[in-house]
């Protein structure tokens, strides 16, 4: 190894898809590949996450304040169900993460927190647990 991964990764990683395609596998830094493909995983759940958490707020914001309902919120719904979808076609062993209850409540918790910075509402008005199914929250569902 001529690039070190503390180095610059982008150009570490690199040299080591060039080792892999020679067939230098003695070469290879193995701990580091190995972290960085664990760390692929962890950034598709973040991002699930994160798509999750924008569309929950916008749902709160939809049903907590009914006279501020516009296009843009619909959009915003609309979009972000187009996109998790397409990330759970594409990676279907994201969809566990559906069925776990501390993924959902760490989503939940960062709508209301975005709910409540975008509403001002208060963080309490909102349910401390999700009233909606993955179903509905994914759906072509608005709540009301």
């Amino acid at each position: 190894m001529t690039i070190s991964y503390e180095q610059d990764i982008v150009a570490w990683a690199s040299e080591q898809a060039r080792l892999i395609r020679a067939g230098r596998f003695e070469l290879l830094d193995l701990a580091h590949i190995a972290e960085e493909i664990e760390d692929v995983g962890k950034s598709e759940q973040r991002e699930l996450a994160n798509r999750m958490a924008l569309l929950l707020a916008h749902l709160l914001k939809w049903q907590y304040q009914p006279d501020r309902q516009g296009s843009s919120w619909k959009n915003t719904i609309r979009e972000q169900r187009k996109a998790l979808s397409r990330r759970l076609e594409n990676t279907p062993s994201l969809k566990a993460s559906l069925n776990d209850r501390g993924w959902w409540d760490d989503a939940w918790l960062d709508a209301r927190e975005a709910a409540d910075k975008e509403t001002q509402l208060g963080f309490d008005i909102f349910p401390e647990a999700c009233p909606w199914t993955s179903d509905e929250v994914l759906g072509d569902w608005l709540p009301g």
